[in-house]
């Protein structure tokens, strides 16, 4: 019996291909590109079977993690930002990149370390414009916060996380229900990811989203400011931002990580 192939979610971000090297070409896969937001939902209603979700969605759902394969940083990322109309200290309405929650509740958690109190959240499309039209702040993730030159003060929520906290911050990683990839297929993930790394040239060469023809800025963004490996640090960033985020009751509790077999 043939089996179907696994329906990989993938977030249809720069930071996500070299996770994904080579396996378009895999007829044990299929990919399907969204923003991480759609990415998590089409996995919590079944239509995918493993996702490369935002980490804040792992504790809204029953599933387990591709061990060693993350997209996480250690430091500033440069695509997670927070665009700024006045100082920090006196930020009153904030609009939210709807896009990805994990950045949301990583705001929120970091917003109410600095400020002591919680402005208001609105949640909008990522057009930079609007949100600034509408609100003192506007958060931007994934291409638009790196490639669009934004004006004004920012701020990185992963040097601002690294510095409150001295961890790596854990922005997504593949999950999907235990059992639903075998260890041959753990394995196949992990050398996609290996051969990504080794690829970051030629990644950055043929993006065609929207940092298409910048190259020499894809590439150090994916050297520089993104950490693939899912280690000991990174599992300990991605644990104390489950403590804040269940402390704050953005989620039910702090889940416990479980990982799917591999060899």
């Amino acid at each position: 019996m043939v089996r179907a192939p696994l329906r990989l979610g993938v977030v249809s971000y720069l930071n996500a291909e070299p996770l994904v090297y080579g396996l378009d070409q895999d007829p044990a896969f299929d990919l399907q590109r969204d923003v991480p937001s759609r990415v998590a939902e089409r996995l919590h209603a079944g239509e995918i079977d493993l996702g490369m979700i935002p980490s804040i969605e792992y504790a809204r759902g029953d599933y387990a993690v591709v061990p060693g394969v993350a997209i996480a940083s250690r430091g500033a990322v440069r695509s997670v930002r927070l665009l700024m109309q006045r100082p920090l200290p006196h930020l009153r309405r904030v609009a939210l990149d709807r896009s990805s929650r994990t950045s949301q509740a990583l705001l929120k958690v970091l917003l109410r370390e600095r400020l002591g109190r919680d402005p208001e959240y609105v949640q909008m499309p990522p057009d930079p414009g609007a949100m600034l039209a509408s609100a003192d702040a506007a958060l931007l993730i994934g291409d638009p916060a790196l490639y669009l030159d934004l004006p004004g003060e920012t701020l990185d929520l992963g040097e601002e996380w690294t510095r409150v906290t001295g961890r790596p911050f854990v922005y997504a990683f593949w999950a999907g229900p235990l059992g639903v990839v075998d260890a041959a297929s753990v394995v196949r993930l992990q050398e996609a990811m290996r051969r990504g790394v080794e690829g970051i040239s030629r990644i950055a060469a043929a993006y065609n989203g929207l940092g298409a023809g910048q190259a020499a800025r894809s590439e150090a963004y994916l050297r520089t400011n993104i950490v693939y490996r899912l280690g000991d640090d990174e599992l300990q960033g991605l644990r104390e931002f489950y403590r804040r985020a269940a402390a704050l009751g953005l989620i039910p509790r702090q889940p416990e990580l479980r990982f799917h077999a591999h060899s």
